[in-house]
This record gives structure tokens, C-alpha cells and sequence, in this order.
């Protein structure tokens, strides 16, 4: 058996449950869900709206906790922390793409990419020299004062990547990251996903409902309904 093969996978749920309470009556998003991811392996998270796949990325980037259930992420059973401790984990081992960007509109693409690094103990060199390998890694160095608006849907979905690697995450959630981008741009996008897998070695949970975008992925996990119902490698 391969020592990849052997490792014992970088995320590990078990029997994992999230309800939300709407007056006296709790409406069931997830239900007895059970999955593993290896580090380093790019995993699409497929399914209709309101079958729970973004709650379960919520969960599994520590943003919303589950109603019961574990979820072990590099050991760590995160279901178990405080809203203290979840922050203080997600800032070391979270990075976060989303369809919208949510760049700040104020702020250059250096300062944006900058941002994670200020609840670090970084000093300013130490995040000038990590912000320009990462805007330099997503090719846009030479954009690295501008604002926002002055740059293209895909340059800020860039931006936002980088933003994302900044900290050098464990594990990179990305919740429908193409769905604003025209096809060109998308593909432009998930090949930067596959490059940060194939040679960053990163871990990837991206939800999103385009087959394209996710046939791009190792593995599809398929929700219907709240319930883990396919998982397909793709």
C-alpha cells in the first residue's frame, strides 16, 4: 500500500447532522452524512438548491456548526470548538474563494490579498514578500494597485485566490467559484484550481452546479435532499 494510500484522510466526517430552528419546529438540512478527503485531493460538492451543499461546506470550513456529528480536519474535531477557537482555526487553515469575490471595494489587490495576513503575527515585510508571491502566482503582479472596479470578473476572482492562498491554508473552500464568470474565464479559473492541487499539493472542497466545472475535480460527493446520496470520480 502506497504511503499516500496509507495516510488517513485530511478531512473525516462521521454521522454528521445540521438542523436549523425556525420558531418551535427544527427543519433538517443535513442528515447522517459521512465523508473523507485526502489531503491534496480537489473534491466538487454537486447537487439542486436546498440540498444542503453549502451548508455543508459552511460546516466543513468552520463557519456554521453541526447539530451533532464530527468533523475531523488534520485531527482536530472542529464540531467541538468554540466560536473563539473556530476563528482563531479557520485564520490559520481556511482559505475561502467565493462566486461574488467579496473584495473589498476600497482597497487595491495588494491590500485585499493583504487582509488575512493582518490577524497574523506577520510583520510588514514578511506580508509584502507573501502577498507578491501569491499575486505573482496567479499572474497578476502587474495589477497589484489596482481597485476592484478596474479590474475584470476573472482578475478579481484571481484576486480573491490569492487571497485565499495567502496564509497557506490547509484546506481551500470554494463555493461556486465560476458561477459569475463567463466559460472562457471559468476555465481559466479551475485550471488555476488544478494547479494549486497538482503543485501546491493543496486541498480543495468546491460546491458548485455545473458538471463541467466539477468533472474538472477528483471526486464528485452528489446531495439530494440533505442525504449524501453519489459519489463519482471524475
Amino acid at each position: 500500500m502506497s504511503d499516500a494510500a496509507a495516510a488517513p484522510p485530511l478531512i473525516r466526517i462521521r454521522h454528521l447532522a445540521k438542523a436549523y430552528h425556525r420558531g418551535e419546529q427544527d427543519i433538517p438540512v443535513l442528515q447522517g452524512i459521512e465523508l473523507e478527503v485526502q489531503a491534496g485531493e480537489f473534491v466538487a460538492l454537486m447537487g439542486p438548491s436546498g440540498s444542503g451543499k453549502s451548508t455543508l461546506l459552511n460546516l466543513i470550513a468552520g463557519i456554521d456548526q453541526p447539530s451533532s456529528g464530527t468533523i475531523e480536519i488534520g485531527g482536530v474535531d472542529i464540531a467541538t470548538l468554540s466560536e473563539g477557537e473556530l476563528a482563531d482555526w479557520r485564520a490559520v487553515n481556511v482559505g475561502f474563494i467565493f462566486q461574488f469575490y467579496n473584495l473589498i471595494p476600497v482597497l487595491n489587490a495588494f491590500e485585499n490579498v493583504e487582509l488575512p495576513l493582518l490577524l497574523t503575527g506577520l510583520g510588514p515585510r514578511q506580508r509584502r514578500e507573501r502577498v507578491a508571491q501569491v499575486l505573482s502566482l496567479v499572474g497578476l503582479s502587474d495589477r497589484a494597485d489596482h481597485v476592484p472596479n478596474e479590474l475584470s470578473g476573472g482578475q478579481q476572482q484571481r484576486v480573491a485566490i490569492a487571497r485565499a492562498l495567502v496564509t497557506d491554508p490547509t484546506l481551500i473552500v470554494a463555493d461556486e467559484p465560476t458561477g459569475d464568470l463567463d466559460r472562457t474565464t471559468g476555465e481559466e479559473v479551475l485550471s488555476l484550481l488544478e494547479q494549486l492541487v497538482t503543485e501546491l499539493g493543496k486541498t480543495i472542497v468546491m460546491v458548485t452546479h455545473d458538471p463541467k466545472a466539477a468533472a474538472r475535480a477528483h471526486r464528485m460527493v452528489h446531495l439530494e435532499k440533505g442525504v449524501l446520496v453519489d459519489e463519482l470520480v471524475a
